[in-house]
Formats: C-alpha cells, sequence, structure tokens
C-alpha cells in the first residue's frame, strides 16, 4: 500500500494511471467513469449542497461540483494531491488529513447534505470502515447521504473471483467492500443501497433513517 510519499510521488501520474485502467474494463479501475458519474448525479439532485470529499485526490470530482455551486470541503493525506485539487477550487476548504484518525476536529463540528468518497476507505480495515461510516452519519443534515464509490462486490465469493484473476496485481494491504458483509455491519437505524457498476468496482449510498 503506497504512504503518504508514495502519493505524493504518485500525484501527477495519478489520472493517467486510472484512465488506462478504465479504458482496458481492468482491475482496480474499471467503471470508474461510471462511479464518479453516478455520485455526480447523485449529488447534482440538489442546488447549493455542501459536500465533504473524503480523500478528495486531485479533485476530478470536487471540482466538477464546485464549478455547479456546490460548497466542497475535502480532506486528502498528500499534501500534492491537495495543491493540485486547490488549483481547481481555490475557494474549497481543503485540509491535510489521515482518515486513520477520523475526521479533523473542526469537521465534525460541521453538517453536509453529501459526504462522498471515492477509492479511498478500501484503505480502512472493514472494522474501521463501519466505525468511520458511523461518524459520517453523524454529521449528515438532515435527508443526507454518504456515498461511497470504491473497489467493492456484491459478496465474498465475487471478491474471490476477481483476486483469482488479477493475483499478480492485487494488493493485499487493502480492504475492499463486500456489500451483504457492510450491510449486515451497519446499525439498524441506516439505509443502505449499492450498485454495481463493473465486475470490481460500484457505488454505496447511504442514509440515516
Amino acid at each position: 500500500m503506497l504512504n503518504k510519499q508514495g502519493f505524493d510521488l504518485w500525484a501527477n501520474d495519478y489520472d493517467k494511471t486510472v484512465q488506462i485502467s478504465e479504458e482496458n474494463n481492468a482491475y482496480p479501475f474499471a467503471g470508474y467513469k461510471e462511479i464518479l458519474n453516478t455520485i455526480y448525479n447523485e449529488v447534482m439532485s440538489q442546488k447549493e449542497a455542501k459536500v465533504l470529499d473524503i480523500g478528495l485526490g486531485t479533485g476530478i470530482l470536487a471540482s466538477k461540483l464546485y464549478t455547479n455551486n456546490h460548497h466542497v470541503d475535502g480532506i486528502d493525506f498528500s499534501s500534492k494531491m491537495i495543491e493540485i485539487a486547490k488549483e481547481k477550487m481555490p475557494e474549497a476548504n481543503l485540509v491535510e488529513w489521515d482518515i486513520s484518525d477520523g475526521l479533523p476536529p473542526k469537521m465534525v463540528e460541521n453538517k453536509y447534505d453529501f459526504i462522498i468518497s471515492t477509492y479511498t476507505l478500501h484503505h480502512l480495515s472493514d472494522q474501521d470502515k463501519v466505525s468511520f461510516i458511523k461518524q459520517l452519519r453523524s454529521i449528515l443534515n438532515e435527508n443526507g447521504k454518504v456515498l461511497i464509490g470504491d473497489i467493492s462486490f456484491e459478496t465474498r465469493a465475487d471478491l474471490e473471483v476477481c483476486y483469482e484473476d488479477n493475483r499478480d496485481k492485487w494488493d493485499e494491504d487493502e480492504y475492499y467492500f463486500v456489500n451483504e458483509e457492510l450491510a449486515s455491519s451497519l446499525e439498524a437505524d441506516c439505509i443502505v443501497i449499492y450498485k454495481q457498476i463493473s465486475h470490481c468496482g460500484g457505488v454505496f449510498i447511504i442514509a440515516n433513517k
């Protein structure tokens, strides 16, 4: 797994790497554009929403929301990624932060209409994902949603098939979402909708009841 320094070095080439994987319909970024577009359309259903982007990277998705008059806050643990994103969104509130420590204290004081995260939360263990999503739900506005696009599978069997097909490039330090397991681990007072987009990726829509 890349550490902070690794992502800083990867920042300038990140988008190109994603594009090659996506165009070849290959693990890990197959379906990348459709995943981002699904989240984009969900946020665009509301005008001038307050959005928090967890692991915003170079701001590919957040900048499109920003230019459509949404208020964007964002966090990423790569200072170089934030630097690139800041050029696209000069007025956005972007913070360098490692989500293994939860959320930045100042952002816990806010409320958001949408909390989005793409290809970031797989760096957390399954147990830590559940705890982190619980924290995210606590800062949603009424009718707010957590939107997660990531490497993910409907069942553990689906994940195993993908693993067998991609042993040579599988990242053993990452923890990929399995819908049937996540849904059963989250509290009964939330709604979880999962959309499988590609053979290795999908979108979660999580809301409070």
